[in-house]
């Protein structure tokens, strides 16, 4: 494999990444009640932030002349599929919500940890993820605060 299409399949990955944040903070809005509209409003920023990423990211590659991945990644099928049985089981509580969530966060974290180790991106390339994991690290924070305020 070459240097350009081991940047377009890690830059893929977190194209998929992004796809299941995105997925799970949708998830996590069908959870809310009336009353969680500043959780709606987190939630949906959070999309929006993902939209983003996955826009710049999709660009990048697209760039680099590679096919642009879609869908989800398995572990984030996994996921979303816990946060169904622990809302099933545990209700839609803002504390099971946010823990979700936290745990979402999470899973992005290492990911992007892990892009940034690569030492075959180029130089825009690496201030892109450091950026996206800059965003992705403090919103993660913003929900575990969140989350151990209650």
């Amino acid at each position: 494999m070459n240097r350009l299409e081991q940047q377009a399949e890690l830059l893929n990955d977190l194209v998929l990444i992004n796809n299941d944040r995105m997925e799970g903070y949708r998830k996590a809005q069908e959870e809310l009640k009336p009353e969680d509209n500043d959780l709606a409003v987190l939630f949906q920023d959070r999309i929006e932030q993902s939209r983003m990423f996955h826009t710049e990211l999709v660009g990048e590659v697209a760039r680099l002349g590679e096919q642009i991945a879609t869908g989800t990644k398995t572990s984030g099928k996994i996921y979303r599929a816990w946060m169904d049985v622990n809302a099933f089981f545990g209700g839609s509580d803002r504390k099971v919500i946010l823990d979700n969530c936290e745990v979402g966060e999470g899973a992005a974290l290492r990911a992007y940890d892990s892009a940034l180790e690569a030492d075959y991106l180029a130089p825009d390339q690496a201030a892109m993820v450091l950026r996206h994991h800059a965003e992705i690290k403090a919103s993660h924070n913003r929900i575990k605060s969140m989350r151990d305020a209650l």
